[in-house]
């Protein structure tokens, strides 16, 4: 199973540049759309803020209980997501690639803006933009590009910076979209070549999804650290 991922992930990579062939608007700029709506509501999903705040009121003004919460609900969110966009083949993936990178997408830039406001960052702020996106990479990919100078640094330090540099914010938006794109192409190939039973895909899609906003849940609950008391 472990060479069958490392080979959906080397395919997730190749392929990812190509995914804007199967749909053109799957570009970098999709990125900061669905951050948008993510911080300001979209369909049945209320704003980042005002599930902030009624995980908040649940819980008597105990921020970190509501972000707790704001995290489990998203992992919800995501595996059921996972699981609806997953379930087909290579014969659907024109389709359900894209359906599964925008909702994943909306689902964990929602989270990460929602834990942020609970923390005191003003989702106005184009440095709080920069931060959530960054964030949704996850801690490994986050420290392997600061590494390489990619980005200029973690979600905080982004976050916190003493003005906003507008030139990162087209780097930024390109990081977060390659990644979507090579995870999410590379674990359907993954499990079409490795397991040649389509209909498990939803499956792995809930499980990968759900596990991979666990991930960055709590990797955005230990980064973006509490700015101004309730």
């Amino acid at each position: 199973m472990g060479v069958t991922r490392s080979v959906g992930k080397q395919l997730g990579r190749q392929i990812a540049p190509r995914i804007t062939d199967l749909a053109p608007g799957l570009t970098s700029s999709f990125v900061r759309e669905a951050l948008h709506r993510a911080i300001d509501g979209v369909g049945p999903l209320p704003p980042a803020r005002e599930a902030a705040e009624k995980q908040l009121a649940e819980h008597q003004g105990d921020v970190e209980k509501a972000v707790k919460d704001v995290v489990d609900n998203h992992i919800r969110y995501a595996g059921a997501s996972g699981f609806a966009t997953n379930i087909g083949g290579l014969v659907t993936m024109a389709v359900t690639v894209p359906a599964n990178l925008t909702g994943i997408a909306l689902i964990q830039c929602r989270m990460v803006a929602a834990v942020a406001h609970l923390r005191g960052y003003d989702l106005t702020d184009p440095r709080v933009h920069n931060a959530i996106l960054v964030t949704v990479l996850g801690e490994e990919s986050v420290n392997r590009l600061v590494k390489r100078k990619a980005l200029p640094a973690p979600p905080m330090a982004l976050a916190t910076a003493p003005v906003h540099d507008a030139t990162i914010d087209a780097v930024v938006s390109t990081e977060v979209a390659r990644d979507l794109i090579a995870r999410i192409t590379g674990r359907r190939l993954a499990t079409t070549i490795g397991r040649r039973v389509p209909g498990l895909g939803g499956v792995v899609g809930m499980t990968a999804d759900g596990w991979g906003t666990y991930r960055i849940g709590h990797y955005a609950e230990r980064e973006l650290r509490p700015r101004t008391a309730r």
